[in-house]
């Protein structure tokens, strides 16, 4: 998607520059009170969220523009639930379905 829409602090079609950005996000985090939230937060924050939802490392890589889906697993690749984070689970839904409890 290209447009201003595409940004959240929109000056051009393609998109603001960090000298009208930066005073822009500070001055809404000031208000916030949130004083130690960095804009780059906001994208670790949604890369996350989407990790979270099951999106795949390719889908991921396109929404946060990285070049490469390496760059992607380097910075989120620990959020991927592994082979045994879901047999941890399958086997809780096991228990709770059999009615017993995991020590």
């Amino acid at each position: 998607m290209r447009g201003p829409s595409k940004w959240l602090f929109a000056v051009s079609p393609d998109g603001p520059g960090r000298a009208y950005l930066d005073p822009q996000w500070r001055r809404l985090r000031d208000q916030l009170e949130l004083k130690d939230l960095r804009l780059h937060d906001l994208r670790h924050f949604y890369a996350s969220g989407l990790i979270d939802s099951g999106c795949d490392v390719v889908t991921v890589q396109r929404a946060m523009g990285h070049s490469k889906a390496q760059i992607t697993l380097d910075v989120y690749g620990h959020l991927w639930k592994t082979a045994e984070d879901r047999t941890r689970k399958a086997a809780q839904g096991l228990f709770a379905e059999a009615n017993i409890r995991s020590a």
